[in-house]
This record gives structure tokens, sequence and C-alpha cells, in this order.
């Protein structure tokens, strides 16, 4: 009890990153479309990322064990966001064969698995990302090449907040997993919902939203009772106690409600527009969502939503200034100039979309 008091304090110390939901949907025709919102208080140096083929990486271990680092070379295409405060490490991306995979902060619960010198698979915290979209084209392939890597834990002085990460994974296919690391255990979970927040550990939100099994997408328009014929105010009271407001659980309930009850998409760019409405519904404005640190409010704010087409791999962006119009990066059109990106995201630049001298000629 001691143990669970403490984690629950811990989280509700720390304000950073604790807003970040992850969403994906199938359409009819069976495209596969999955996005995020990024939330932080603190600018994060955010930096569009792109890897081809064929790029060579390393896999550490803690200094302490005195392990020698694993050299791999990319299998795929890697288009990805990464935070320049941790050596680039991605948060965000999909691979050349329709992997994707977003990554959300877990504090208070995640404690990753410790590296030993009899080891002979391991990587740090930092490198998952981008070796999950380097090397594996599946899902299922990933569900049986991730349990024989032991991964712990880093601390970087320039990050705001330890990267207690856990991770949805998704492939073009539909199949879906989440990853978390508990009491120093991988704990893969690969019946989901298809949504993923923040803390608690993924298979308490999975109970948790048995709470909520009254809540339905058509409510009661009348009733006759002794006053008479009684009629609802207007639409949506089969939604009366969706929570509305940002903690973790109530975003992964109100996230879950909207996926499923959503028209289903008719292909993969009504099932990017679809995904964007959903996570409209979790965008949080500055000073929304405040705490105090320091004798200062911060703000968590919604700083980028990323959409991934996984079928016809494309990625669609937008950052807080251009909330409602995404720019699009088509990874094929990447993987043909075959060309290592670097590029900070407040240089991108986005169509203004005024029609004004169109309608007026």
């Amino acid at each position: 009890m001691k143990k669970l008091l403490g984690a629950l304090l811990l989280c509700n110390l720390i304000h950073t990153a604790l807003a970040c939901t992850a969403v994906e949907v199938k359409a009819k025709d069976g495209s596969i479309v999955a996005g995020r919102t990024m939330e932080w208080a603190y600018d994060m140096d955010w930096r569009l990322l792109f890897y081809p083929a064929g790029t060579s990486y390393q896999l550490t271990a803690p200094s302490s064990v005195k392990l020698q680092p694993l050299v791999y070379t990319s299998k795929y295409a890697v288009l990805g966001i990464g935070t320049g405060l941790a050596n680039d490490s991605m948060l965000e991306g999909q691979n050349s064969a329709g992997v994707g995979l977003s990554g959300n902060f877990l504090p208070g619960f995640t404690e990753y698995q410790t590296v030993t010198a009899k080891d002979k698979k391991y990587l740090s915290i930092l490198e998952f990302s981008h070796f999950i979209l380097s090397n594996f084209g599946s899902v299922s392939e990933i569900k049986e090449a991730l349990p024989k890597f032991k991964v712990w834990g880093v601390q970087l002085s320039n990050l705001p907040v330890e990267p207690t990460i856990h991770f949805m994974i998704t492939d073009k296919t539909g199949a879906n997993i989440v990853v978390e690391f508990i009491d120093g255990q991988m704990k893969i979970f690969d019946k989901t919902v298809g949504v993923m927040t923040n803390s608690p550990n993924y298979d308490w939100h999975m109970t948790n939203i048995r709470n909520y099994l009254n809540l339905d997408n058509s409510g009661v328009s009348a009733r006759t009772s002794k006053l008479g014929n009684v009629t609802s105010f207007g639409q949506g009271g089969g939604a009366v106690g969706l929570p509305g407001d940002f903690t973790p659980p109530s975003r992964f309930v109100k996230t879950t409600f909207l996926a499923n009850y959503t028209n289903q998409a008719v292909n993969a760019q009504d099932a990017v527009n679809e995904v964007g409405h959903i996570l409209n519904d979790v965008d949080i404005p500055k000073g929304v969502v405040a705490s105090t640190a320091n004798g200062k409010q911060i703000s968590d704010y919604t700083q980028w939503v990323a959409i991934k087409d996984l079928n016809n791999q494309k990625l669609y962006f937008s950052d807080y200034d251009h909330r409602l119009n995404f720019i699009a990066i088509s990874l094929p059109q990447l993987v043909k100039g075959n060309k290592y990106i670097n590029f900070s995201i407040s240089k991108l630049t986005y169509p203004e979309n005024d029609i004004t001298s169109l309608i007026s000629k």
C-alpha cells in the first residue's frame, strides 16, 4: 500500500508530459491510421528525423557493466519526431514497412530492466523507438524478438523529467501492442482498445474502462412520468458521465468512447480526418492545464499532433500555432532521396489556405 501511495503521489507532483494521447483506427477498406498528441510545458527542441534504410546505429548497455555496443544496420527507412534534448531520441515515428510507434510518459509506475554483464542483447530506453522502427516489419515480429532484449533506463541532466516511457505499436494490418516496463519486467499487452494515454499502467486503464459500460452514443429522448411526457434538452444524453477533464484516466475513457462510436472511415483519407477529430477532443490550449514549480506557474499544452497513414506511408503534422492546418510528409519520397534528415519543426512552413482572392475573381 505504501508503494502504491508513493507512486500516486509522484504522479501528482510531476506536471510535465502527462497529457499525451494516442489512438488508432481502421477504415472499411482496411487502411490503418494512428495519431497522437504531444503535450509538454517546456520547449523540447523537437526535430523531424529521417533515417534511410541501411543506416548504421548502436544499442548500448549501462557503462557500469562494461558491455560493448551492439552495431545494427537499419532494414527499413524511418521517419520520426525526436527531441534535441535527448540526442534526438524519437517518441513518435513510422517505417517503410508500415509499422508505427508512439511513446508516452508513464511516471510513477515505470521501472526498467537490469542489464548484467552476462546479457547478450540490450538497449537503452532512448534507443528503443529507433531500434523497433528500423529493424521490424510487423507487430508479430516485434512480439517475438523484443522479449529477448533488456531495456534499461537513462537519466539526462538536460531533460526536465526522467524518461519513463511506454509505447503503443501498430502495423498496417491493424495488429497492435502496448509495451511497458513495470517492476523491472517488460510487459507486452496484445489485447488493447487502440488507445494509450499515461499513468497508471495499461492493465489499470483496461480495468477502469469497465466503470463506463453504461455510456452510449444514443440517449433517451423522452420518458413518460407523472408529469406527462418529459423530453430531453437535446442530443448526447447517452454520454452523460463521460469524463471531461485532462487526466490520463479520463482521456483514456473519452478517447476510447470516441474511437468506438465514431462512424467507421471509408478509406485512409477519411481515417486521417477521423483521427484528427478524435484528437481535437483532448487538445489542450495554453493555460488550461497548469501547475506551480519553484513559485512559477507553468502550463502543459499540445505542442504538436502527428497522424500516421501506415498503408500509404504519410505523416500529417501540425504544431500549436497551426493546429487547424496539417502539413503532409511522404515517406516514399524521402526514401527516394535516401538522405538523412534532421530538421527543426520550428522551421516547418504551413500553407495559409486563404482563398479570398480565389472567390473574389
